[in-house]
């Protein structure tokens, strides 16, 4: 089961929003890349990295150049965050 915390949630929206001044088509799109491949966690939870400092794992979506945050607790795939790659994850 995949669990997008409100976190998370605010961090696609704000995705969203900021491409869809630009391109309405590529705020879709993009929003579409990122449900895929977070949707793909729930056949391989481990696929992503770990960064020392951060808690968790992060899975890296290359072609929008954004990365996910996650964590795996029993069933469950906790999304945390979705930032930019240039975005500073914040450590608290």
């Amino acid at each position: 089961m995949i669990l997008w915390e409100e976190e998370s949630l605010n961090d696609r929206e704000k995705i969203f929003e900021f491409l869809y001044d630009f391109n309405p088509e590529a705020a879709d799109k993009t929003d579409d890349i990122i449900e895929a491949k977070v949707e793909n966690l729930l056949v391989q939870p481990q696929m992503g990295g770990q960064r020392e400092g951060i808690r968790g794992r992060l899975l890296i979506i290359s072609e929008i150049s954004m990365i996910v945050f996650f964590w795996i607790e029993d069933d469950i795939i906790r999304i945390m965050r979705v930032l930019h790659q240039k975005q500073k994850f914040p450590m608290d």
